[in-house]
């Protein structure tokens, strides 16, 4: 019984991802592919993906100059995207490591509207990871944290709870780490560090990358 709910759970996300990403983002994956094609990176690279936290970290690789990276962040997503376009730009790279920064814009995309809730931002990530597995077998995987951020305060609650709930999985694969980046982004009082964020007060400047660059580095693989 438990197979069959978790077939059709299956079917019912691939169902919502092709909807969802028919045209999402084809744009910035078409980008991604020929770039590639004009020139592939090398196997065996540390793999940066997911949504702009890592699209903005244009000088990501300034920050790990020992390390040799791919960043195929794309502004926006959210891991069903991740998930649908896996081929395009996970797997054809066969990583050394994959670092993935996704899951915030999941909540903060349908706040408004339908709330998703952290268990299916936890039921999306699984479903990455099975792709992941199944097509890289045990490749190491980063999840970085869901960050807070002052625009999306409100929503803290539910970034708060998605990452413990992924935390909590990831415990049961040796192959997977969680970083928590959140927690170093908050002030004494528990609030979000304003000093951290650009003018929008959801994306970073260059204090609130140094605050990730120390905490993702250790866990890098060289």
């Amino acid at each position: 019984m438990k197979k069959l709910v978790l077939a059709c759970l299956w079917c019912c996300l691939t169902i919502v991802v092709v909807a969802q990403t028919d045209t999402a983002f084809r744009k910035e994956i078409n980008a991604f592919i020929k770039a590639d094609s004009a020139a592939m990176p090398g196997q065996k690279q540390l793999l940066f993906v997911g949504s702009s936290s890592f699209t903005l970290w244009k000088d990501v690789k300034d920050y790990f100059p020992d390390y040799q990276i791919i960043n195929r962040g794309f502004g926006g997503s959210s891991l069903i995207h991740l998930i649908k376009y896996a081929d395009k730009i996970i797997l054809p790279y066969r990583p050394k490591q994959i670092i993935i920064y996704c899951g915030e814009n999941d909540i903060a995309d349908a706040w408004d509207k339908n709330r998703i809730t952290p268990d299916t931002v936890l039921f999306r990530f699984k479903t990455l990871m099975s792709v992941i597995r199944k097509k890289l077998g045990k490749v190491p995987v980063v999840f970085v944290s869901i960050k807070p951020s002052p625009s999306r305060w409100k929503m803290e609650a539910d970034f708060v709870k998605a990452n413990q709930l992924i935390k909590a999985y990831l415990r049961r694969d040796k192959k997977a780490v969680y970083v928590d980046v959140h927690n170093a982004m908050l002030l004494s009082d528990g609030s979000v560090n304003p000093d951290l964020f650009i003018k929008d007060n959801l994306h970073m400047n260059a204090k609130g990358y140094a605050i990730w660059q120390k905490i993702i580095e250790p866990v890098l693989l060289k």
